[in-house]
This record gives structure tokens, sequence and C-alpha cells, in this order.
């Protein structure tokens, strides 16, 4: 068989050639018609996935709430009655008080305490809000603390107060406002001790302990 002709050769090179181009167009018009296809299910999929997800973090989200809350043990004017390490009585009460399950401890709202030194003689204490640990034997209350003292018409005002009910110790240091019949207290800290029987006021750095005392009647 002879060779062929350059011309023929020439003409099978340019058909070989076309019908290799007619075939990468053809696959890469097949593999267009294939995105256009999946293009819009790859963007439904993603989008619905989103959402899902949206809306599965707000039922976790939801359900971690409920369960929280659940945990939560709320009561209405609620009293606790304890002694301290000397047998004498306390009286925690409040205008409401949530009980955390998971530490055991009592937000109180409007908590008002009485520390019983025997007697008459009872110091009493209320604040807009406090906590009370009781595996701690410990009461925190503030703002507003307003403190008096049965006994002595002494009358302290503070942001806080912090009560050991196992010692019966009450103590503050974000300031103090006392007055009574004696005259007018200002410190940084205070310590009520003994239920009310003796009263520290404190003082630190520029903030020191001053006071008013009043003048005694003179007689007639």
């Amino acid at each position: 068989m002879s060779d062929l002709d350059p011309a023929e050769r020439r003409k099978q090179e340019d058909e070989a050639r076309v019908a290799r181009a007619g075939a990468r167009w053809r696959a890469r018009s097949r593999r267009v018609k294939l995105y256009r296809r999946l293009l819009p299910i790859v963007i439904l999929t993603l989008a619905g996935g989103a959402l899902s997800w949206t809306v599965l973090r707000t039922l976790v989200s939801g359900a971690e709430r409920r369960a929280g809350e659940t945990q939560e043990v709320r009561l209405d004017k609620p009293r606790f009655h304890g002694q301290d390490a000397l047998g004498r009585t306390f009286v925690i009460g409040a205008e409401g008080a949530v009980r955390d399950a998971a530490t055991g401890r009592f937000r109180l709202v409007g908590p008002a305490l009485k520390l019983n030194l025997g007697g008459r003689k009872v110091t009493e204490l209320t604040a807009d809000g406090g906590l009370y640990d009781e595996a701690n034997d410990r009461v925190v209350i503030g703002p507003n603390v307003r403190i008096s003292d049965g006994g002595s018409g002494l009358v302290l005002v503070t942001p806080e107060a912090v009560v050991d009910t196992h010692t019966g110790v009450v103590s503050g240091n974000r300031g103090v406002q006392a007055s009574g019949p004696l005259g007018t207290v200002s410190a940084s800290a205070y310590v009520i001790r003994d239920q009310g029987a003796r009263v520290e006021f404190l003082g630190s750095g520029d903030n020191k302990v001053r006071g008013t005392l009043n003048s005694a009647p003179s007689g007639g």
C-alpha cells in the first residue's frame, strides 16, 4: 500500500483535530449541564443545613434554659431558723428566694435577718437582696443594708453585710454610716460581734474613722 500524499495526510489530521475538539466540547457541555443541575441542589442543601443548625441550636439553648429553670426551687416568703456556735438563735427571712440545685445556695429577695442575743435584745438586718450559703454558714446581703440594734438604738447603713451564722459575727468593708443616741460615726469597715453587744469601726489609709458626739443635756 502506497503512502498518502501530503494533501490527504493534512486532511486526515485536520479531521482528527476537529473530531478531538468536538469530543472535548461535548464533554465540557455535559459537565456544564451536570453542574447546572447539581448547583441548585447544593445551594438548597447548604441552606437547609444552615437553617437546620440554627433551629437545632435554638432548641438546644431552649432545652438548656428550661433544664436550668427546673433545677431552681422558688420559695415565697421563706424563713430559715438556726443557731450559732453558742446556741444563740437567728432567723433569715425574705420576700422570696430561689434555690440553685447545683450549689444549694439561696438567692434572696428583700432579706430580713434577726440575730437574738437573748431576751428583748435583737439585731435586725434588711437589704434589697442577698445570698444564703447554708453549707458554709454564710449570708451576704446588699445593697442598701440597714442594721438596727434593738438594745442600744444604734443604726448602721452600709452597701454590704456579711453574716457568719456559725459565730454570729457581722462584718463589711465597703463603708458604713452609723447613728445612735451618742452621735454619728463613719468608717470604711465595721465588725459587729456577740450579735450586737460589741461594734468595731475600722479605717484604712485616708479613710479614717470619723465621729460626732452628741452633747449630754444639761440639768435644770
